[in-house]
């Protein structure tokens, strides 16, 4: 929560709160409703690729139980590259006793697949308008880069036990090349290809959700390749940044990105289409999230105490 306030005081300083309240006003609020909607139809393409994950890696989670764990994961997508979604590697061991060293590659391919899919997406978008390529260029640079090294089995285990050779690091050595083992299956070509398709349909909603938006604003005009170069090339920076969630770069892109290059877009209107945006993708899956994690703790509140202390202060995985 202060995270987002600290976003909308920065962008407050780019554009007048009054004027943003403003085009509000005359905000077309049916396109916020269908952004929200797709931003849906973006967690149930992600959710099935998640059950194919599973299934593949032979790990049995009830379908009902297998999704409140995967919205779960939603409450800690405010961290650096989205490393908490890792949450729900914890929520499966502290209930059905599946080592972390299992579950965690999936997490893993999961944003290595979603990388791939925004690089591809943004690709399109710079093709068709020719704007966003240095950042577009780096990022699937950066993120080749990665798939290379952990496709490479002798680079990979080197850098492992060049990371943990300090001695407070060394017993996670062989955790880590155990997660390794189960990642290689994970990114060979064919699951490759196919989470990344699905993940690429996945984000291609939002996209065609923060179009929505921006259009939603009267006299705006953002033509969809439009819309998808900016929604994916702001998330890929975000991404690569690192920053808890993206904040400030993606949306200070997403802003620049609008003013810039729509139609009718000015610094008002590209202010109050971003901070919609964020709250219907960013902000309502933590908003998700952290109801799941209630129900979880309602639900199995003797393995919520489990994660919570292992969170606290990680025991060795099992």
């Amino acid at each position: 929560m202060a995270a987002g306030i600290a976003v909308f005081a920065a962008i407050s300083v780019y554009a007048d709160v009054s004027e943003i309240a403003a085009r509000l006003g005359g905000f077309a609020w049916w396109s916020f409703a269908a952004a929200i909607g797709l931003a849906m139809v973006n967690y149930a393409l992600r959710f099935a690729r998640w059950t194919i994950y599973l299934s593949d890696r032979g790990l049995e989670v009830r379908p009902r139980f297998s999704l409140l764990v995967f919205i779960a994961g939603f409450a800690l997508s405010i961290t650096p590259g989205k490393v908490g979604e890792l949450l729900k590697s914890f929520l499966l061991r502290a209930s059905l006793d599946i080592p972390i060293a299992r579950s965690a590659p999936i997490v893993v391919a999961e944003r290595i697949t979603d990388l791939v899919a925004v690089v591809l997406l943004a690709l399109v978008g710079v093709a068709l308008y020719g704007i966003g390529l240095v950042t577009v260029v780096v990022g699937a640079a950066v993120v080749l880069a990665g798939l290379i090294v952990l496709s490479w089995p002798r680079v990979a285990g080197a850098l492992i036990d060049l990371v943990t050779r300090p001695r407070r690091l060394l017993r996670f050595r062989e955790r880590l090349h155990e997660l390794h083992r189960e990642l290689q299956q994970l990114i060979r070509p064919w699951p490759l290809c196919w989470a990344t398709a699905i993940g690429a349909a996945a984000w291609l909603a939002e996209c065609i959700g923060f179009g929505l938006i921006v259009n939603g604003f009267p006299g705006a005009d953002v033509p969809l390749g439009l819309a998808i170069l900016i929604y994916a090339v702001t998330t890929l920076a975000g991404a690569l940044s690192f920053l808890p969630g993206g904040l400030l770069v993606t949306e200070a892109g997403m802003t620049l990105f609008l003013v810039e290059s729509a139609r009718g877009v000015e610094r008002a209107t590209a202010a109050a289409a971003t901070i919609l945006t964020r709250l219907a993708t960013l902000w309502f899956a933590v908003a998700l999230g952290l109801a799941a994690l209630a129900l979880y703790r309602r639900l199995a509140p003797a393995a919520a105490a489990s994660v919570e202390r292992d969170l606290a202060g990680p025991t060795a995985d099992r």
